[in-house]
């Protein structure tokens, strides 16, 4: 587990998890600035275990019958897959698009003491 997605509570994730699944969710955001704000939010409220931002990623797309092209932080949110639609929710009532990009991967393949601590921060 990487140091910006460890588990500093000290709570015991040792055994089985509850959910068998989780998600990796893609959503992209205007500003470096906002998407800490709302990635803090949804971790403080254990929407999701972890979130990851990445800085500067270039995306062109279709919008208003225009191609449009901007410079947008991705955020990568790890959540337990049954906790998919409160996430969802949070996104859509933080995010300052009309129209977030909430993208929902499942995780087939995750270390099982990884899938233990996501299951247990959620």
């Amino acid at each position: 587990m990487s140091d910006d997605c460890q588990d500093t509570s000290g709570l015991e994730v040792s055994g089985a998890p509850v959910s068998s699944s989780m998600l990796v969710v893609l959503c992209t955001f205007p500003d470096v600035e906002k998407a800490r704000a709302v990635a803090k939010e949804i971790v403080s409220e254990g929407l999701a275990a972890c979130v990851n931002l990445v800085p500067s990623v270039e995306s062109i797309y279709r919008w208003g019958g225009e191609i449009q092209q901007d410079t947008e932080v991705l955020a990568i949110f790890k959540v337990a897959s049954d906790r998919f639609e409160k996430l969802q929710g949070a996104i859509i009532a933080k995010h300052p698009y009309d129209t977030p990009e909430i993208v929902g991967i499942d995780a087939d393949r995750v270390d099982t003491s990884y899938l233990a601590w996501v299951v247990a921060m959620n």
